[in-house]
């Protein structure tokens, strides 16, 4: 089977998203199939062998922006576009990258999920002409939902299934002003009609956008995320009379909660019942995360507690695995609706206990994996109490952390993720199954 993934890229900073699709892709591989990932916007960050090698990029972020602001560059010949989605041109461009807010992004969402009908139609054709002469794609994989204004064109110049991965759209939409905050919600609605089947990474993001973009139930699957756990060794036990220490991975930034973290931190030390316990805090920080970041260690400062706390952003994927392996439990106490999250696996397989918020996708997750406990949301004195809890019991926080971790390898496995995603293509492709047909 072909199979062709098109994921954003964010050109500086590791992102979940490209992680997780970088990894699908090589899994589709290693099972046979003629799997690509073909990047948009900016090249993927990535902390695994890259799945998009010899593959071009399309929707240059330069282009895109200049072709929602200019309708000069709507008509540019591609010689001009070329200047435009230059290496050096896109790392300058992807240095801002997370300076990007949702704010500032509202007319070029909505025209996006227009697709042909949007501002930035001479991509699409691009891309759709590449897709026609590279060889007959079986599967074109969107690789989420603000990406469905590309399906009409696809289906109808390819022939391929269209298939829309379901992870975090609803946070990215409903930041946005309005009236462009309704128009990308209806818009986004009304493309579904051209997607053939929706890949949901839980069963909470799925039954949230079935609901509110009025999807229909039947093309919504759920398949959860996985990861490669090459290097996921058994965490080793911790030496004599070492503190313990709780760790942070995840984009340094308020909506993850590490705000939250903090604070329970503080009072956690001020309760003293944990004694010399350490924070360590690890993931990805961009040029806008840097004031935040710089605020957090001030606190801590503040409190004395500066030379116990640590941060490590930007970690490659071994130095993610030795990070995770010297934690004592894991919090990420996201305080929105994190459709998964996939840092509580990454913690899991490494046999490290977490603790998260009662809220959104950890409820589920957690069922799942039967690796942590919960606790009140956006509340850092609830965070520490649960926190301190699972610390003062050892041998239960090193139960959950062993459970954890053998569900995540019987689980959650990228293969495993494959597998469960290849059943969606072949359903999909079922003859006779009603299929949108694009127009």
């Amino acid at each position: 089977m072909r199979i062709v993934q098109l994921t954003p890229g964010t050109g500086s900073f590791f992102c979940g998203t490209c992680i997780r699709d970088n990894a699908l892709t090589l899994a589709l591989r290693k099972q046979g199939h003629d799997a690509l990932l073909v990047p948009l916007y900016l090249p993927p960050a990535l902390d695994e062998a890259s799945a998009a090698e010899g593959a071009p990029l399309f929707y240059g972020g330069v282009n895109v922006y200049l072709q929602q602001k200019s309708a000069l560059f709507r008509k540019t010949p591609r010689w001009v576009d070329r200047i435009f989605d230059a290496p050096g041109v896109l790392r300058g461009a992807a240095k801002r990258a997370g300076m990007t807010q949702a704010h500032d992004l509202g007319d070029l969402t909505v025209s996006m999920l227009r697709g042909e009908d949007g501002r930035q139609a001479k991509e699409l054709d691009h891309l759709v002409e590449w897709l026609a002469a590279d060889g007959k794609a079986d599967v074109v994989v969107l690789s989420n939902a603000l990406l469905m204004g590309l399906a009409r064109r696809i289906k109808k110049e390819t022939g391929a299934l269209v298939v829309c991965t379901l992870q975090g759209e609803d946070t990215f939409l409903d930041s946005l002003p309005e009236p462009d905050r309704a128009a990308a919600w209806r818009t986004l609605a009304e493309r579904a009609a051209d997607v053939d089947a929706f890949i949901a990474v839980s069963r909470y993001h799925a039954d949230l956008m079935t609901s509110r973009a009025g999807l229909p139930p039947e093309r919504v699957h759920v398949v959860y995320n996985g990861i490669l756990l090459d290097g996921y060794a058994p965490r080793p036990p911790a030496p004599a009379g070492a503190p313990p220490v709780l760790g942070y991975f995840a984009r340094m930034c308020r909506p993850k909660g590490l705000e939250t973290l903090v604070e329970a931190y503080v009072a956690l030390r001020k309760r003293d019942r944990i004694k010399g316990l350490l924070l360590r805090v690890a993931g990805a920080q961009t040029a806008a995360d840097e004031a935040f970041v710089a605020g957090l260690r001030a606190r801590l400062d503040a409190e004395g507690l500066g030379a116990d706390a640590a941060f490590f952003p930007n970690v490659s994927r071994d130095e993610k695995i030795a990070f995770l392996h010297g934690l004592s439990v894991l919090s990420v106490p996201a305080t929105y609706g994190e459709s998964f999250g996939l840092y509580v696996i990454e913690a899991l397989a490494a046999g490290v206990p977490v603790v998260q918020p009662r809220h959104a996708v950890f409820p589920e997750l957690l069922d799942a994996t039967g690796g942590g406990v919960l606790c009140e949301p956006d509340d850092p004195q609830a965070l520490a109490v649960a926190i301190e809890n699972l610390l003062c019991d050892p041998v239960a926080a090193r139960d959950l952390g062993e459970a954890g971790r053998r569900t995540v390898f019987e689980k959650f496995s990228v293969d495993a993720m494959a597998q469960n995603t290849l059943r969606v293509f072949e359903q999909a492709a079922v003859p006779g199954r009603q299929r949108p047909t694009g127009t």
